[in-house]
């Protein structure tokens, strides 16, 4: 399927971000993960439902959200009537700087959570990510680690790959960024995804298996600073601008 179909069928995508929502203490978490690397001016790319966003909202943070399909910046715009701006946007779009002009050299931090694995072309995203920053402007990537737990979550999720943390640092700095943070994320959540997306085989990531993951995050945030965030399933890279 190409990125421009992706952008109007996305069930497994919509289905599993509505999981996700319910699991306020996972979202927190993954919220205070990044939110040192987010002040100033922000942008968020691919917010999908707002399952991030809401956080960033209630402090009264200065951020503008953004999605590639319109019925998530549809859905946006109804679920937070007082936002500042949402805006359809492509990382990848032929013609980004004309399409974005306004937006080009504009934020102090933009960040893009679960958004880059489904981008075939992310050294495009991260250089076209890279042109919405002011000088010393941030970039947050978060995206899914390693590659041998690819299995059929990714698939219907669309996933082009999945990262180590070697392999991101060097795709942030290849596009004009210095490393500033790199770290893993959410290592229980490596159990979770290998029973449920290759042992059991589901499409998309079960409401009571989420439930159940939310409730026991505390104790999941106490590994991961156990293992000093060493491994996991995810991989975070915050760059700086040089």
């Amino acid at each position: 399927m190409s990125e421009f179909q992706y952008k109007e069928v996305d069930q497994e995508g919509w289905d599993t971000l509505d999981a996700i929502a319910a699991a306020d203490k996972f979202n927190y978490w993954m919220y205070q993960t990044i939110r040192p690397f987010c002040q100033g001016k922000i942008l968020e790319i691919g917010s999908g439902i707002g399952n991030i966003s809401q956080f960033f909202l209630e402090e009264q943070a200065d951020i503008i959200l953004s999605d590639i399909r319109s019925v998530y910046c549809d859905q946006l715009r109804k679920k937070f009537p007082a936002v500042r701006e949402v805006i359809e946007l492509d990382l990848v779009h032929p013609s980004f700087e004309k399409e974005f002009s306004t937006h080009l050299h504009q934020y102090d931090a933009v960040f893009a959570l679960n958004v880059v694995e489904h981008i075939q072309d992310d050294s495009l995203a991260i250089t076209n990510a890279r042109k919405l920053l002011r000088e010393k402007g941030k970039l947050v990537i978060l995206v899914p680690a390693y590659q041998r737990l690819y299995n059929r979550f990714d698939k219907e999720l669309e996933h082009f790959r999945r990262y180590n943390r070697k392999h991101l640092k060097q795709l942030i700095s290849d596009q004009g960024f210095s490393i500033l943070h790199s770290q893993y994320f959410n290592f229980m959540g490596i159990f979770g995804w290998y029973v449920s997306g290759r042992l059991q085989k589901n499409k998309t990531i079960p409401k009571s298996q989420m439930s159940l993951y939310n409730k026991l995050v505390p104790a999941f945030k106490f590994v991961d600073k156990v293992l000093l965030h060493r491994v996991g399933l995810s991989v975070i890279s915050v760059g700086l601008v040089k």
